[in-house]
């Protein structure tokens, strides 16, 4: 069996149908503005799933606990104590009483229903109310394995998320970053993996050789990675199902910072030939490889749009490190950074609005964004040492890492990653069990 058919085969297990509950349409239309930032997230109710058996009602309680736990993550939703609530779980089979979900002052609600069906599959149904109108937005069932019960409720999470605020959630996808220990003259560094919220983590290499800079491939079965061979760096491609890692070429200088292609038929890359760092591409079919810049200066760092037109990299030819933008054919480059500073990693947000970039000035790192042409600058957190962003897939959150100074003594310098809004608000560390670094957002999972 082809790896191809081995990874749709294991997608179609973990969700294999959802199906939509009746809901009337509504009329006074419940949701969040995300554009400007949320002084006052809205409260919402997520009620416990029902359960008729022991192990029904435990996964209904986890599913729940995971639901609330995205919401509130997002910093757009306050999950209300269920300790405060006056309907039961067991009434809520009928219909809510919107009264007692007003007194809380809950302006959502979500309940939901698990059933083991008689072939052995997890069949979970949710419902999302609009408490104040007193209708049904949304409701849909999903039938799972029960070992994915986790994925169906991130599943449930983005419906959600999608129906309050128009836009698509990003609770169903997973990081891939470099999982850092040891002393700082000998670090380890292996590639990691979790879902976006730190759980089902795992380990992806033993750390015989360092790795740096993961990337996830739009069809979310493979990785590429800068990787340190018995001391060579060198771009490989890690397929996820497999284990399996090979080389992307055999390449006379040293290749590093690679990203795939928005649809994941090539990847661009930067090499050093000569004595001197360009951009490059390498068709994955045919491993044919196409020059884009030819500069004195280094040239590095490259990120594709999401139409796959244009490319955005850093680059010194003006004197300092500053971030440009070209046609994908390495035609038309043209500055589009020009705050005090240097600028580095620039990375196309996925609704092709925004670049994210890291900026150094005065000693300290910034994360901003602006917009393709480099208008609308904006620095939305500073440290230390923070660097790295990587979108999520509807291009409303940025993951980073942050490093923190050591003392005098050469203790502490711990690194862990980050999540924010992109208004800057909602600053959040994802827990990791090491230090942890490089972080790349999957899209979401198919």
């Amino acid at each position: 069996m082809t790896l191809q058919r081995t990874y749709h085969r294991f997608a179609l297990l973990i969700v294999l149908t959802a199906c939509a509950l009746w809901a009337a349409p509504a009329r006074a239309e419940l949701e969040i503005d995300i554009t400007r930032g949320v002084a006052e997230p809205m409260p919402i109710a997520v009620t416990n799933f029902f359960g008729e058996k022991d192990r029904e009602r435990d996964f209904g309680t986890n599913i729940a606990a995971v639901v609330a736990a995205d919401l509130e993550r997002s910093g757009l939703f306050t999950p209300i104590d269920q300790k405060a609530f006056i309907q039961s779980v067991e009434s809520l089979k009928v219909l809510p009483r919107f009264g007692d979900w007003r007194i809380i002052n809950a302006q959502a609600l979500v309940q939901g229903r698990v059933e083991m069906t008689m072939d052995g599959r997890l069949r979970v149904e949710f419902r999302l109310w609009d408490v104040l109108a007193e209708q049904q937005m949304v409701g849909l069932a999903y039938y799972s394995v029960p070992g994915n019960w986790r994925r169906v409720a991130h599943i449930i999470s983005d419906a959600i998320y999608k129906r309050l605020t128009g836009e698509d959630g990003y609770f169903d996808t997973r990081i891939v970053y470099i999982a850092e220990s040891g002393p700082k003259t000998k670090r380890l560094k292996r590639l990691a993996i979790m879902d976006q919220d730190g759980e089902n983590h795992r380990f992806l290499t033993d750390g015989a050789d360092m790795v740096l800079t993961p990337r996830f491939s739009p069809t979310l079965q493979e990785i590429t990675y800068l990787s340190y061979y018995r001391g060579v760096p060198r771009v490989y491609i890690f397929n996820i199902d497999s284990g399996r890692q090979e080389v992307l070429g055999d390449f006379p200088g040293m290749t590093f910072a690679p990203r795939f292609s928005p649809d994941g038929k090539s990847v661009i890359f930067s090499m050093a030939e000569r004595g001197n760092t360009e951009v490059f591409v390498m068709d994955l079919a045919t491993r044919r490889v196409r020059k884009l810049t030819s500069h004195s200066a280094i040239d590095t760092s490259p990120s594709m749009s999401p139409d796959g037109r244009r490319v955005v990299f850093n680059s010194d030819r003006s004197g300092s490190q500053q971030l440009y933008v070209m046609s994908s054919d390495g035609s038309d480059v043209q500055r589009i950074s020009f705050g005090k500073g240097k600028y580095a990693t620039p990375v196309w947000s996925p609704r092709g609005d925004l670049i994210a970039f890291t900026r150094i000035h005065d000693g300290l790192f910034y994360i901003g964004v602006m917009r393709p042409d480099g208008s609308g600058e904006r620095l939305i957190t500073r440290g230390f040492l923070v660097e790295g962003p990587t979108w999520s897939p509807n291009g409303r959150v940025l993951m980073f890492f942050r490093q923190y100074p050591s003392d005098t003594a050469g203790r502490g310098g711990k690194t862990r990653v980050y999540s924010i809004d992109i208004t800057g608000h909602n600053e959040r560390e994802v827990i990791t069990p090491t230090d942890a670094s490089d972080p790349a957002w999957s899209p979401l999972i198919p």
